[in-house]
């Protein structure tokens, strides 16, 4: 589920706490990392456990229509359609999923279900799901492509949900984009006959993904004096006082791929970097950090400084 520029935002967001805390402990702050991406995990799990208690509370709902003094006839025998959706199912069976959210204690909504009537409020008024339920029965492609709708079009976008998950956790709204897109993935993915035995998306790729994410911080945070060295002269027209601190982490973090991890080719390391200034540093950054970047990798080239292996790696 992490990518690697996800990463990189994280050990810089790491970075920049770790250097406004002023704390000396390294061990600490690593992990501090590792706790940030782990909640993102748990969000992740949370979104999940979401659409499944949304089921709950459509069923709660169709039982308290049904024990109505004067019921009609629809709310006595009514159409559920909707709660025998067959993702419903498949999520709420997966041992994979229901794990995982044992071993993350992820019961949130059990405490704060006022907010799955919301969305389930939303739900049961939109136009899709009146669509929807206009027949009785439907295809597993159907439940599917229904669920996926609800979710890109009424779930991910609540703002009411998007003002909860923030108040749980700040961290939360910059994960929000990548962990709803990890669900679609994993939605889209879904199939009626192996559904349940579908393992669920992990947190890292692979192990040398969380390797990369310690290693980064880690060089960048032991090896700050002399990536700070790095940059001088580099920075022309600017005073050190002048340059965001974010735009000193990243670009550190920068110098460091470039000399310290072999395997990530130069261009590589200057567009993530570009991107994240663009989304959390100032509307000049990526100008300037392309400028400091550009600059050190072509005088590391001709200095025979870049200790790349593999091919297109320069």
């Amino acid at each position: 589920m992490l990518t690697r520029r996800h990463i990189r935002v994280k050990v810089m967001q790491s970075l920049y706490a770790f250097n406004q805390s002023q704390n000396d402990n390294l061990a600490t702050e690593e992990k501090f990392l590792l706790k940030s991406m782990q909640e993102m995990y748990d969000l992740f799990l949370l979104q999940i456990s979401l659409i499944t208690e949304i089921k709950g509370h459509a069923e709660s709902y169709l039982e308290k229509s049904q024990q109505k003094h004067l019921a009609t006839s629809e709310e006595k025998d009514p159409n559920r359609k909707f709660v025998d959706n067959k993702i419903f199912q498949i999520l709420s069976e997966n041992e994979s999923i229901q794990d995982a959210l044992e071993r993350h204690k992820i019961n949130h909504w059990k405490q704060d279900d006022e907010y799955v009537a919301i969305i389930w409020n939303e739900i049961r008024y939109s136009e899709v799901y009146q669509d929807y339920m206009e027949t009785r029965e439907g295809s597993f492609k159907e439940d599917k492509e229904f669920i996926i709708h609800i979710f890109k079009e009424i779930i991910a976008p609540n703002e009411k949900l998007y003002d909860y998950l923030e108040d749980r956790k700040l961290t939360w709204v910059d994960d929000l984009p990548l962990v709803n897109t990890a669900i679609l993935k994993f939605l889209q993915k879904l199939k009626e006959s192996t559904g349940r035995e579908k393992k669920i998306t992990r947190l890292f790729k692979n192990e040398e993904d969380k390797e990369f994410a310690v290693k980064l911080f880690r060089k960048t945070y032991l090896n700050d004096e002399d990536l700070s060295e790095e940059m001088l002269g580099k920075t022309p027209n600017w005073d050190k006082d002048r340059i965001a601190e974010v735009d000193m982490v990243l670009i550190k973090m920068a110098i460091c791929e470039f000399l310290k991890f072999t395997s990530i080719p130069v261009k590589v390391t200057i567009n993530e970097y570009l991107e994240i200034a663009k989304e959390y540093s100032t509307p000049k950054s990526s100008i300037f950090i392309n400028g400091v970047l550009d600059k050190l990798s072509k005088e590391y080239q001709s200095e025979d400084k870049l200790n790349k292996t593999g091919r297109g790696l320069m």
